[in-house]
């Protein structure tokens, strides 16, 4: 069984999706503390021509606190704006309005938590794609928040009895393979494919949110794409 665990990112950018696109399980690492000005909340849209924030604002964040004890503003000081940013920049694209219907559907969760909004989001779109990890969150499954770093993320492996721990490229000055291979767990990295694709015929914007790929292209490119992520 092959295993990846990330932090709940807002919308995150594709190599994110084709992380959960490599694996059996995605876990959502959401009781570690909040990164402020990190990717928790927010994320770049294009606008413009221009890489463009799209944010969920919160109340009381801090680096002092969990992600998942992280609260957002009350909606109706922040969603009006943020569907008419969307509309505002993406009203011309091609899959407009199925994409503005995914996110209403994300959107229309009835929580306060940022770490369940994002996650909420991240597995929405999984499904809208067609790739289907199971999601747990550390928060509710593991109660191993004593651990810290790689003695953890072995930990999770060894109780899924995972054969496999996947990560992103950033993860390789974080994990040292022989710890992982003491443990009989094979680590393994996948090198995000970023292709470059159509945004209005102008100079191509890489690294924004996986909702600007899904304006562009059709889901079943964007599943293509996400499936070119090669895990080494």
């Amino acid at each position: 069984m092959k295993l990846a665990i990330m932090q709940p990112y807002l919308f995150p950018y594709v190599g994110y999706f084709q992380l959960a696109a490599a694996v059996d399980k995605f876990v959502f690492y959401d009781d570690v503390a909040f990164i402020k000005n990190g990717w928790i909340n927010r994320n770049r849209i294009l606008l413009g021509g221009h890489a463009h924030y799209l944010t969920v604002p919160l109340a009381g964040a801090s680096s002092s606190r969990r992600i998942d004890e992280v609260q957002i503003q009350p909606r109706e000081r922040w969603q009006p704006k943020l569907r008419e940013l969307l509309r505002h920049a993406y009203a011309k694209a091609p899959h407009y309005v199925a994409v503005t219907e995914l996110v209403e559907g994300i959107l229309s969760l009835e929580t306060d938590s940022i770490a369940r909004l994002a996650a909420h989001g991240i597995t929405e779109t999984c499904r809208y794609i067609g790739i289907a990890p199971a999601f747990v969150a550390t928060s509710t499954q593991y109660r191993n928040d004593s651990l810290k770093g790689q003695a953890r993320v072995l930990d999770i492996c060894a109780r899924e009895q995972a054969r496999t721990y996947v990560n992103l490229p950033g993860g390789r000055a974080l994990y040292d393979r022989a710890s992982f291979a003491a443990a009989d767990i094979d680590l393994a990295f996948v090198e995000p494919e970023l292709r470059p694709y159509p945004q209005y015929g102008a100079p191509f914007v890489p690294g924004l949110s996986i909702l600007d790929l899904l304006m562009f292209n059709r889901v079943d490119a964007v599943r293509a794409m996400l499936l070119a992520g090669v895990a080494a």
